[in-house]
């Protein structure tokens, strides 16, 4: 009875001393947010400028300047050039995520590339914090050469710096709330994480689920994190048939949310990229769920 009690005191204080820290931590973050505002907004624009920079280089100009840019609104800017120019539309996408990367509030914004003559829109994608959300179309298609200006346009902060300055009023409130949320919550089920420490063979082809990578005859397929977990999942129960709510259970409803169709694309996304072997392939069970069929003469 004596252990007990002294083991229930330890929990106590350690969740006290865990809430506490937390709140440190909010207040500190929130006081340092505002003080490097203006830093790093000015920060911003000299990586928008760094960007037409390098889609200059990539278009094989190393000589013609990057303009001015210009501030259109509080969080929209534009990039223009001294001369025509042309891109690859993965290319623009993946050298604008690259560098907003080191942009701490550029987590959310859209781009869209205009035509100098009449501004239509020649291309345009959307990025998101939460990469499922990220919106991108026609991705490897060279852009002809011709006069172009980039806009990109950043979700507003200033919601972000209202929410801020309300959760410092009300953080006894978030004392409370988070005390009793730590003293009831479990924590939600995982994949173990011996299992991502494993490669798998799959037919002919090696799933690194660690680095979520997919190895054939030395090319290498990257996966996203959805798509690893997913194929994993497959992976541990070859030629068994796996429900649907299962799936759906343990890649998204775990982590509070609920998807529909967002599994089908997942799905149909993993068979492309399992086609460089035609020995394996995801089959639908109809209304049960999917199966990882391999060819057990290569297993």
């Amino acid at each position: 009875m004596h252990l007990s009690l002294n083991s229930l005191s330890r929990k106590r204080k350690y969740l006290f001393g865990l809430v506490l820290i937390s709140l440190i931590s909010v207040i500190c973050a929130a006081f340092s947010m505002t003080g490097s505002d203006n830093f790093d907004f000015e920060r911003r624009e000299i990586l928008i400028r760094r960007i037409g920079h390098e889609l200059l280089l990539q278009s094989g100009d190393s000589i013609s300047r990057v303009l001015p840019v210009k501030k259109l609104a509080e969080n929209e800017y534009q990039i223009s050039f001294e001369h025509e120019l042309t891109f690859r539309s993965d290319s623009l996408v993946n050298t604008t995520r690259r560098l907003l990367a080191r942009d701490p509030l550029a987590s959310d914004y859209v781009v869209n590339v205009l035509n100098c003559g009449n501004s239509s829109v020649a291309y345009g994608y959307a990025i998101s914090k939460n990469k499922k959300d990220d919106i991108i179309a026609c991705a490897g298609r060279v852009q002809p050469r011709g006069c172009y200006m980039i806009n990109i346009k950043f979700k507003p902060t200033g919601i972000n710096m209202a929410k801020n300055e309300y959760l410092l009023g009300s953080l006894p409130f978030l004392a409370l709330v988070g005390f009793i949320f730590m003293r009831s919550v479990k924590p939600r089920r995982v994949l173990p994480d011996v299992q991502y420490s494993n490669m798998f063979t799959l037919g002919q082809v090696l799933f690194d689920a660690k680095n979520r990578k997919l190895i054939i005859n030395e090319k290498i397929i990257d996966l996203t994190g959805t798509e690893a977990r997913v194929l994993l999942i497959f992976a541990l129960s070859p030629n068994e048939t796996i429900e649907r709510s299962r799936l759906q259970k343990e890649i998204w409803e775990d982590e509070g949310v609920i998807v529909g169709r967002s599994l089908d694309m997942f799905i149909s996304k993993l068979r492309k990229k399992l086609e460089v072997d035609q020995n394996i392939k995801i089959v639908v069970i109809r209304g049960k769920g999917y199966k990882l069929e391999i060819n057990s003469s290569v297993v």
